[in-house]
Parts: C-alpha cells; structure tokens; sequence
C-alpha cells in the first residue's frame, strides 16, 4: 500500500512526464535496429554519432535523424557565440 507522500510523487511524475520542455538530453547511447543491422547512435552536448559508414562519410545519417527528430525538444542544444 502506498502511503500518501509517494501517490504525490507519483502523481508530480506523471505530470512531469507530459511536460516535455522540462527535460533535456545531454548525453546518451542507444541503438537503433536499421534495415541492414544495429547502429550505435551516441549524443553528447549537441555533437551526434553513429557508427554508420554513410555517417563516416556525411556526418549525419538516417540514424542520427531518426532519434533526433524521436527527441524533439528534449536535447540539449549548446549557445552558440
């Protein structure tokens, strides 16, 4: 049974979780399951990688921009000066 302070917990993460502007990504790993294998996708304060051949060559792939457009609004963006 849960005690009344953590139903309140639980109810702020709820809340939390639909607000999606209050979180960011400022560094992670995930794999994505593409068409010809497994990639390694990697993000780290704005810098994206992927150990694709095509992103070796183009520095972005349909990996990279698959995640970040599943990230929308959630990733850490740097100040540019």
């Amino acid at each position: 049974m849960m005690d009344s302070s953590m139903i309140g917990k639980v109810e702020k993460a709820h809340r939390y979780a639909q607000e999606r502007d209050r979180f960011q990504f400022l560094t992670f790993q995930v794999m994505v399951r593409g068409d010809n294998g497994e990639y390694l996708v990697t993000y780290d304060h704005g810098q994206w990688s992927c150990n694709s051949e095509y992103f070796r060559n183009h520095g972005v792939d349909s990996h990279t921009m698959a995640v970040e457009r599943l990230l929308d609004g959630m990733l850490y963006q740097p100040e540019k000066v």
